[in-house]
């Protein structure tokens, strides 16, 4: 899953030229050549990486006859050498790439378009398809995702009576009555600096970040009546019920899995690939973790954003046919279920989804659910990572919590500098 990374543009704008006037060295795909698919996969998602690619590879070499070659790159150094590469004309034959990186790649050049070749996306997650998806054509084929649902204390919910809330108007009465119980825990951390938290209200109450017209032009709804309705909700948490804590306001992340770990939060939104997480760290919490989808206003489910990685065909592969067997390699039910397991992120096919949403673990249905049901992908613009990079949404959410700002003026600031950003060079 790509992290939140702000792009290089000027970088990436130069390596666009260069694409287009085939300046550079050779480029990647050396597959026709010498029986070799370069590959590239992101290095730090599964622990057993280096022996499941190994295999990969035998099975690769039975089916086609042709080698692979893996490359590990650190998540922290991707973009950069992605950049690098495209500058050089020295990208590989196929690579994973993080959801929110993948329309950006596709506008500079360097991805090929496997619409016809994935045909129907129907098969595979509606979040992952979206975020692959550029100008109506697909660059990503979706592999693997994580989604975020509200983790809880199945301990404090038993002693304070408390069930699973399945709408906005539960949810606050369960937070109220934790907060008004438990003075030492925080019932629901409202993170400032965690805007992937703030999305599932925005979006479930109708709202969007950013929307694209068919002329191209990208404009943000965020000011408006939906999302200013959902935003509200969600801050007044803090605001009005006070079922957050003040230093909440600032928090990352990391922060409230660090807070939650530590037993200090009774209730947080939070990424499917925590809990397991959570009880290694603190193993007391074992038994005490409760799942569910995060709820929609009126019942049924609000949208969270589902991030994680496609399989990308990159321009410059001189065997298109065989990258492409390689990445349906890849994603075939045993290799995803495999991956799954190792990773435990969620695969990209839906089918490949339901042994998850049908397990009988209480900390990984729900998660599957949820990206089953309620999975939403970000605004595919080449852009979008400036945005992420200037911190355009938590600027919002803090200077709301902090009373820096009212809603509709720190909504409607937002939005212009969202609607700024994606049309640039437009």
């Amino acid at each position: 899953m790509a992290p939140t990374h702000a792009r290089s543009v000027a970088a990436l704008g130069t390596a666009l030229a260069l694409l287009a006037t085939g300046c550079g060295g050779g480029g990647g795909g050396s597959a026709a050549d010498g029986g070799t698919l370069d590959v590239w996969i992101m290095e730090g998602t599964n622990p057993d990486a280096s022996e499941y690619f190994a295999d990969v590879a035998k099975q690769f070499r039975q089916q086609t006859g042709a080698d692979v070659n893996v490359e590990y790159v650190q998540w922290a150094d991707a973009h950069d050498k992605f950049v690098t590469a495209i500058a050089g004309r020295s990208l590989p034959d196929v690579a994973e790439v993080g959801t929110t990186w993948t329309p950006e790649f596709a506008a500079s050049g360097a991805l090929i378009d496997i619409s016809d070749r994935v045909g129907d996306t129907a098969a595979y997650s509606e979040g992952l398809v979206e975020a692959g998806t550029v100008d109506g054509k697909l660059y990503g084929l979706p592999w693997y995702a994580g989604v975020r649902s509200i983790i809880y204390r199945t301990d404090i919910f038993d002693e304070l009576g408390l069930e699973e809330p399945t709408t906005w108007a539960q949810l606050r009465e369960t937070a109220l009555t934790i907060a008004g119980e438990k003075d030492d825990i925080t019932a629901f951390p409202v993170a400032g600096d965690a805007y992937y938290h703030a999305l599932p209200f925005i979006w479930g109450a109708g709202g969007e970040i950013a929307v694209q017209g068919p002329d191209g032009t990208w404009t943000s709804p965020l000011d408006g009546e939906e999302a200013r309705e959902g935003l509200s909700f969600y801050t007044d948490l803090a605001l009005k019920d006070k079922v957050s804590s003040t230093g909440a306001s600032t928090w990352r992340e990391t922060d409230v899995l660090d807070n939650f770990t530590d037993g200090n939060v009774a209730m947080a939104v939070s990424g499917s690939w925590t809990p397991a997480a959570i009880i290694e760290a603190n193993p007391e919490l074992k038994g005490k973790i409760g799942v569910f989808p995060i709820p929609g206003p009126d019942g049924s489910f609000s949208p969270s954003f589902v991030g994680g990685s496609h399989l990308a065909m990159m321009s410059g592969t001189e065997d298109e046919d065989l990258a492409w067997s390689y990445m349906e390699l890849l994603t075939n039910d045993e290799n995803a279920a495999l991956w799954s397991e190792q990773s435990t992120y969620f695969p990209g096919k839906t089918e490949q989804l339901a042994p998850f949403t049908e397990s009988q673990d209480p900390l990984v249905a729900p998660f599957a659910v949820q990206m089953r049901d309620a999975g939403k992908g970000l605004p595919a613009s080449q852009n979008f990572g400036k945005v992420e990079g200037d911190s355009v949404i938590p600027r919002m959410i803090q200077s709301i919590l902090n009373d820096k700002a009212s809603l509709d003026d720190a909504t409607a600031k937002a939005a212009e500098e969202i609607e700024t950003t994606l049309n640039e060079g437009a």
